[in-house]
C-alpha cells in the first residue's frame, strides 16, 4: 500500500539532481534542452517527498519521439501517458505509486513552464511561506497517509495561490524573463 511520507529536507537531493541532469541531457542529446529541479526537493531546507522533481524544456513537445523514449527508458525513465495533462509529458522513474524521480517535460517557456520556476522562486525568497507549505505538508501527509492522489489536491490551493503572488511580483517575473535567454 502506498504511504505518503514527508522527510526532513535531505540536502543530498540537489546531488541526486545534477546526476539526473547529466543522464537526461546525454539521453536527449539530439534535442536543445533545459533541465531544471522543481518541487520540494529543490528548495533547501523545505522537506518532501523524498521524489525528485525534474523540469525539461523544449521547444515543441512533438520532439520527444519514440527514440527519445526509448532513450529515457534505458536511463530509468518510463513514459506514464497521462491524456488529461496534454501541455507536459510525464516520466517516471522507480515503481509505480513509489517513482524516486519525476520528469516533467514541457514546452520551453510556456506557462507551466514559467509557474514552476516562480513557485520554486518564491519559496526560496519568503521563508515564512515555505515554512507554512511545510506545515500544510506535514498536515496533509497525516490526513493522506495512504491516498497520494488526495495528498496532492489538497496542496493545490496553495499552490495556485503561491503562484499568483508570484506572478505579482516583478523581481521574479524579471528573474523568469531573465531565464529565458538563457
Amino acid at each position: 500500500m502506498e504511504e505518503v511520507i514527508v522527510e526532513e529536507y535531505n540536502p543530498n537531493w540537489s546531488h541526486e539532481f545534477e546526476e539526473e541532469k547529466i543522464k537526461i541531457i546525454k539521453a536527449l542529446s539530439d534535442l536543445q534542452v533545459v533541465i531544471e529541479h522543481i518541487g520540494s526537493t529543490s528548495i533547501q531546507g523545505l522537506g518532501s517527498k523524498p521524489i525528485i522533481d525534474i523540469m525539461a524544456g523544449v521547444s515543441s513537445l512533438e520532439l520527444i519521439d519514440e527514440t527519445c523514449i526509448r532513450n529515457l527508458y534505458d536511463i530509468g525513465y518510463e513514459y506514464v501517458n497521462k491524456p488529461e495533462f496534454p501541455e507536459r509529458l510525464f516520466f517516471r522513474r522507480g515503481q509505480w505509486r513509489a517513482g524516486t524521480h519525476h520528469l516533467h517535460v514541457y514546452k520551453y517557456q510556456e506557462k507551466n513552464w514559467n509557474d514552476n520556476i516562480l513557485f520554486r522562486e518564491f519559496l526560496k525568497k519568503n521563508p515564512e511561506i515555505k515554512n507554512e507549505y511545510y506545515t500544510l505538508k506535514k498536515k496533509l501527509a497525516e490526513q493522506f497517509k495512504h491516498d497520494r492522489v488526495g495528498y496532492t489536491d489538497g496542496k493545490a490551493d496553495f499552490i495556485k495561490g503561491i503562484i499568483n503572488r508570484a506572478n505579482t511580483d516583478k523581481e521574479l517575473r524579471t528573474f523568469v524573463e531573465g531565464c529565458k535567454d538563457n
